[in-house]
């Protein structure tokens, strides 16, 4: 009777395997967000407390790689333990070989964007960097054959017009120092690394559909191993350019002029590295449990939260083009969050028409 009740009280294996699911996207939901808001703050304030390393910058964003050794340890421990003659990495040498390449594209995005965060505020940077939806949805289109919808086109319209009027008043949010043709670059070079990382996402999703192409399950130790892979290819890549600038020989130099002192330049950088690393981790997460476009779409709603933080923590001024910059880009992703919506609503809709035209 007892075992009977036990029984009964458990829940099925599908319910257990949903709410797993559940609780995996809201962890990569969590982390995406930390990364998101707090990767670009600190990044900003290395630069504007007498941070001027580019190389070390972008070197701190997948520089946090080593944390994901533990993780992908206990997943080998665990499979030896069930079998003897597990392979020390799931992933097969094809699509490690995918990741490297993934990897050096994203150490060159880390870079574009450093130098170009050197020369903007971060809330500047935050709504160009909302431009990165645009060109995810462009190229989730031709890489992953995503369908285009209407929703899609307006929100890359809106994105793509919110990005031209913060281009047309260039002179009152420049920070000290920076001159009009370094702010240009630093706009230039912000949009460049939201086109290369919008094409980066889909190919990290198609990466993800020829894994499973061989008849391998794709599951999160797997994707775990490929950011290992991403994060160490993209380090080295940015390791070179630091040794070609003498990055490391200006580290310690860097650290006593420091405005913030010494210890809390070293703090920085070592927080920079875990929150960029939660950010990666956490986007390419978003694509495993779900699809490419949503992990646009939440870079994209923790915009907000990253402008309100830059005039709280680092004293940035907020005009009222940066104001109408954020309406537009906020009006683009709620056009697009809606369309994705009523799409998803069509076709639950669909598949209870079809299952109850079927019969029992």
């Amino acid at each position: 009777m007892d075992v009977e009740a036990r029984k009964d009280a458990a829940p099925p294996a599908p319910a257990r395997g949903k709410a797993m699911h559940r609780l995996l996207v809201a962890l990569n939901i969590g982390m995406l967000a930390l990364g998101a808001v707090g990767g670009p703050l600190l990044s900003r304030l290395y630069f504007s407390k007498g941070g001027h390393r580019q190389w070390l910058s972008a070197w701190l964003e997948t520089g946090g790689w080593p944390l994901l050794l533990l993780p992908v340890a206990a997943s080998y421990a665990l499979r030896r333990a069930r079998d003897r003659g597990a392979p020390a990495l799931l992933a097969p040498p094809r699509i490690l070989l995918a990741a490297a390449g993934l990897g050096v594209a994203t150490g060159a995005d880390d870079f574009i964007y450093a130098y170009g965060l050197a020369y903007l505020p971060v809330s500047t940077s935050a709504i160009l960097i909302a431009t990165q939806l645009a060109f995810t949805v462009l190229f989730a289109f031709l890489v992953v054959r995503q369908r285009l919808s209407a929703a899609s086109v307006n929100a890359v319209a809106l994105l793509t017009v919110g990005a031209v009027v913060l281009g047309l008043h260039v002179s009152g949010d420049r920070p000290a120092g920076v001159t009009r043709g370094q702010y240009w670059l630093g706009f230039a070079l912000t949009l460049g690394a939201a086109a290369l990382y919008g094409l980066v996402l889909p190919l990290v999703e198609l990466a993800y559909r020829r894994a499973a192409g061989g008849g391998r399950a794709v599951t999160y130790a797997l994707v775990i191993e490929m950011q290992l892979v991403m994060g160490f290819f993209a380090t080295a890549f940015c390791t070179v350019g630091m040794i070609v600038n003498k990055d490391f020989q200006a580290i310690p130099r860097e650290a006593k002029h420091f405005e913030l002192g010494e210890a809390r330049y070293y703090t920085v950088l070592a927080w920079s590295a875990v929150l960029w690393q939660f950010f990666f981790l956490g986007a390419v997460g978003v694509i495993f449990c779900v699809h490419t476009l949503l992990a646009g779409i939440l870079i994209a709603v923790f915009i907000p939260v990253t402008e309100v933080a830059a005039v709280i923590f680092l004293h940035e001024k907020f005009s009222s083009e940066k104001g109408v910059a954020l309406v537009l880009s906020l009006w683009g992703l709620a056009s697009y969050s809606y369309g994705e919506w009523s799409e998803a609503r069509a076709k639950k809709k669909t598949a209870e028409a079809a299952a109850e035209a079927q019969g029992p």
